[in-house]
């Protein structure tokens, strides 16, 4: 794989003017490649004009790209339809998205969603402001010790007030991977639809939405190699169709009065305003390039990453990692002895190692876990086994400094 590292620019500089970079945070967002950075420069030099709404040629053709864009998606989840597939500015706004519509349509006070122990803010937080709003109830999935869900405690958390399974495909901390199609097919014997917050699972692993049976999924742009402000949510067209808008304004209407408005067909009811048509076209590209070297090729490689730093990292005196020893992606979280987990990170960035440190959006968890927050290393297509060997060296000269 290291011959796709030319691809990325940015690999190539030196931190502090002394050091080699060692990118290393790809869960918080990936590098960009030479290609989708140059498609988007393109777009914005030569084709550049507002979709859907020009009869002139410029507008026809950006309207062409962006379309094109929406079926490059639909392509790469395999998804029915390019009408299931709703562009938003990230997987954040595609749950509360759901939040919002799918909870005006089909929740009432009283009502209740499952999440788990291990979710992102996003996936809490959107459900919290529904609570405040409509008065629903949230329930959580425990984990266990080695941070698995407890899928025999999901069996007896639904009730006959059960709207909505809500949960994360690959823990943006632990790195564990959810058994998603499990907790599927459990919800859907409660006849309880699912989202699937895809975030930290879109870029390491191929996904298939039909296969898996998901109700909605959502991912962003930017950690798959893509753009900033642009994501997906996927649907079933029969759940969509029934929500309402999100937001109101240009695009997702088809006739306005004072007295009246009637509002657009899948996907654009969703898609109110001026989208970023240019960062779709620049999220297509990245999905076509990770597609052209292959989702397996890119499992392989970063599952070898990941078990290859496990072994290296528990060589280390007083580490503990978090989270379990198999079925992990992609992710290791950390902590040495007693050195704050941002002591750790600002000094191995003075190594010229990027890590991410503290609660990682996840503090429930950081509870569950029993600490303020970890030190956390992230892989992607692009890393090294020496870049690990390189973080290994760098966590030695840090402990024996405390």
């Amino acid at each position: 794989m290291k011959e796709y590292r030319n691809d990325f620019p940015i690999l190539g500089r030196k931190i502090y003017e002394k050091y080699p970079l060692v990118y290393l945070d790809n869960a918080a967002t990936t590098q960009k490649p030479r290609q989708v950075v140059e498609a988007m420069t393109e777009e914005y030099y030569n084709v550049n004009a507002n979709v859907h709404r020009g009869v002139h040629f410029l507008s026809q053709q950006a309207t062409d790209l962006m379309e094109s864009s929406r079926e490059t998606v639909r392509r790469f989840l395999n998804a029915g339809s390019t009408s299931e597939i709703i562009f938003t500015r990230g997987t954040t706004e595609s749950i509360n998205l759901v939040a919002q519509s799918f909870g005006e349509k089909f929740m009432r006070e009283g009502d209740e969603v499952i999440i788990s122990e291990m979710e992102h803010h996003s996936n809490i937080v959107s459900w919290q402001l529904l609570q405040a709003r409509l008065g629903i109830s949230l329930r959580v999935i425990p984990i266990t010790d080695d941070g698995q869900l407890r899928l025999d405690v999901l069996e007896k958390l639904f009730t006959g007030r059960t709207r909505l399974v809500s949960v994360a495909h690959v823990s943006n901390v632990l790195g564990t991977v959810n058994p998603v199609a499990e907790v599927i097919r459990i919800s859907h014997a409660h006849d309880v639809p699912v989202l699937v917050d895809g975030a930290q699972s879109t870029p390491h692993f191929a996904v298939d939405v039909r296969e898996m049976d998901c109700d909605f999924f959502a991912f962003s742009g930017h950690k798959v190699y893509g753009p900033t402000g642009v994501g997906v949510l996927y649907g079933k067209e029969r759940w969509l169709e029934q929500m309402p808008p999100y937001m109101g304004g240009g695009e997702m209407i088809k006739t306005v009065s004072f007295e009246r408005t009637t509002f657009n067909d899948l996907p654009y009811k969703f898609e109110a305003g001026t989208p970023d048509y240019v960062a779709t076209t620049g999220l297509a590209r990245a999905l076509d390039y990770v597609s052209a070297i292959g989702m397996d090729r890119i499992a392989a490689h970063e599952r070898d990453l990941t078990q290859y730093a496990m072994q290296r990292l528990q060589t280390v005196e007083g580490m503990k990692i978090f989270g379990p020893a198999d079925n992990r992606d992609a992710v290791v979280s950390f902590q040495v002895g007693d050195i704050h987990h941002l002591d750790m990170g600002t000094l191995l960035d003075r190594l010229g190692i990027a890590i991410r440190t503290g609660h990682h959006c996840a503090e429930p968890l950081m509870r569950r876990l029993g600490v303020e927050g970890t030190c956390r290393a992230s892989f992607a297509l692009y890393n090294t086994r020496e870049e690990v060997d390189a973080l290994v060296e760098g966590i030695e000269r840090v402990r024996k400094m405390f």
